[in-house]
């Protein structure tokens, strides 16, 4: 008599990938933050590069801080909390 039990396909959550993927990979061609991405990149920031002091250690981009600001705001995410949480766990 067959065996009535289930069969399913192997996993692996530990396997390394050979070639891993690109952030551009990764994101969808259509997907909103590369327009933000495409506008901010656009913009002269001189201004707040000429703000930051050299003293101290390295600070974050102020052009990735602000792209992480507004495509938070065109995704209704407007918490420091809820952003850094986003920025862990999100790709896009």
């Amino acid at each position: 008599m067959p065996s009535q039990r289930a069969t399913f396909k192997p996993y692996y959550q530990d396997q390394i990938m050979a070639i891993p993927p690109t952030l551009d990979e990764l994101v969808s061609k259509g997907h909103p933050v590369r327009i933000v991405n495409d506008v901010i990149n656009r913009i002269n920031i001189q201004f707040l590069l000429d703000a930051y002091k050299i003293k101290g250690c390295s600070s974050y981009h102020p052009q990735m801080l602000l792209k992480v600001l507004v495509f938070g705001y065109v995704s209704n995410v407007y918490s420091s909390r809820k952003l850094e949480t986003a920025c862990r766990e999100n790709i896009n």
